[in-house]
């Protein structure tokens, strides 16, 4: 047996683990078809809220759930593409090139899942707000001030003087235009940060919120992003 023959065979042989590899790519990007998912440029400006769907290979199709800051007639770029898995309940971080389609569609192409993580999911918009919060039942129920420090369409961080403890549930109320009605969310209290001084930092998550509520959130954080940015 010649000598490039012997690697003409072993090449043959070994020739389908790349189709393996991919074959297990696709699978594990179908896993996530249906999830809303958040697509944000690489230096974490949110651009539109959408659900991921029509998943074929590396491809697929995002469908606006939210208003998006980016022109219709624009050129394919690069986003991140981040969502979050309720069978795994892990972050899932992806890449793809996104260009526009009719009716709020976008098509994705070169999708690929970068990692899965045990972060946070949603885009967190940084603020400093005047809140408040407001328990029920037990001592000190009623409404007090606090700090909105950052809020996602899944959860807030605020600090407050007003001592909770996890798994704590409060109503959280917070004007995040002067323009536009006061947000109200049902939270509930995931970790604690203690601080020496001004109060305690809280992580919360939001309860019993519909598809129309998280729109509103949704639409509230991108309004108070392009006021930011100084955007219109």
């Amino acid at each position: 047996m010649g000598f490039w023959n012997l690697f003409g065979r072993r090449h043959e042989t070994e020739a389908p683990a790349p189709v393996e590899e991919k074959e297990s790519a696709e699978e594990e990007l179908r896993a996530y078809s249906g999830m809303r998912v958040e697509a944000t440029t690489f230096d974490g400006r949110l651009l539109f809220v959408a659900k991921l769907q029509n998943l074929r290979g590396n491809t697929a199709e995002l469908h606006q759930y939210s208003e998006a800051a980016l022109p219709e007639d624009m050129e394919p770029v690069r986003v991140n593409i981040r969502g979050y898995s309720d069978h795994e309940r892990k972050a899932v971080y992806m890449e793809g090139t996104i260009s526009p389609l009719p009716k709020h569609i976008w098509r994705v192409e070169d999708l690929t899942v970068v990692r899965i993580g045990n972060d946070r999911a949603f885009f967190r918009l940084e603020t400093d707000l005047e809140a408040s919060v407001t328990t029920f039942g037990g001592f000190g129920a009623g409404e007090k001030p606090c700090r909105l420090l950052n809020i996602s369409v899944g959860g807030a961080c605020i600090r407050t003087e007003h001592q909770f403890y996890e798994k704590d549930k409060f109503l959280l109320k917070v004007k995040l235009l002067e323009e536009r009605d006061p947000s109200i969310m049902f939270c509930q209290v995931l970790r604690i940060i203690e601080k020496e001084k001004g109060g305690n930092e809280y992580g919360c998550q939001f309860l019993e919120l519909t598809e129309s509520d998280q729109e509103k959130i949704t639409q509230n954080i991108f309004a108070v992003q392009r006021k930011t940015r100084g955007t219109s």
